[in-house]
Parts: C-alpha cells; sequence; structure tokens
C-alpha cells in the first residue's frame, strides 16, 4: 500500500509539473539569426542598454546583450521555460508581461535551430 501511495505521489508530480514544456511552434521555413532577429528582442525586453537586466552592465549573471552570451544561455531549458512563463521557471522579463507570441516563437526557432548567429 505504500508502495502506491508513492507511485500515486510521483504521478501527480509528473503530470502537474513533469509534463510542462516549452511550447512547439512550427519553424519551418523560420530561420531567424542573433544578429537579425533575436538581439532586438533581447535588447527589447532583457538587455536594454543601460538598464537591462542582462545587459553588460546590468544585475544578472546571464548577458544576454551579445551572442556569446545569449547563445550560452540559450543551450538551458530555463532560456525559454523562463520566456514562456512555465511553471518552476522564474518568468522573464521579471515583474513584466510575457512577450508576444511572435517574439517568443522567433525566440524557440532560434533555439531549435542551434541558436545561429
Amino acid at each position: 500500500m505504500k508502495i502506491l501511495a508513492t507511485f500515486s505521489v510521483i504521478c501527480l508530480f509528473l503530470v502537474t509539473y513533469g509534463c510542462q514544456h516549452a511550447s512547439i511552434y512550427d519553424c519551418t521555413g523560420v530561420t531567424p539569426t542573433y544578429t537579425k532577429d533575436v538581439k532586438p528582442i533581447l535588447d527589447s525586453y532583457c538587455a536594454m542598454p543601460n538598464m537591462g537586466c542582462h545587459g553588460a552592465s546590468g544585475e544578472s549573471s546571464i548577458k544576454l546583450g551579445d551572442y556569446a552570451g545569449a547563445s550560452s544561455a540559450s543551450k538551458k531549458k530555463s532560456f525559454m521555460g523562463s520566456i514562456e512563463h512555465l511553471n518552476l521557471y522564474q518568468n522573464m522579463p521579471k515583474g513584466g508581461v510575457k512577450m508576444p507570441d511572435a517574439q517568443i516563437h522567433v525566440l524557440s526557432c532560434w533555439v531549435e535551430n542551434g541558436s545561429p548567429e
């Protein structure tokens, strides 16, 4: 009986949290690059010059103001999880509203395509 109760708790956890993942966007024919498509989005929401949390002088250790930092961050599940406001991730922008779906789509496809420069 104890094993059944433990199994039930594990299943409840997986249903509640484990199955939630980043949205799946159709990236067919969509190949955003950092320079052309991603940097303007990150600059607007995350790494605003002189005031963004993830800019060169921002308070966060995660820097998104240049390709090296953004590419490195994009390899972590928390990058898209935070942007999409998924459970178990800190919502970004911190204290702000979720980015529009069109921008999230671009970022998701950028990550899916290997985060090209």
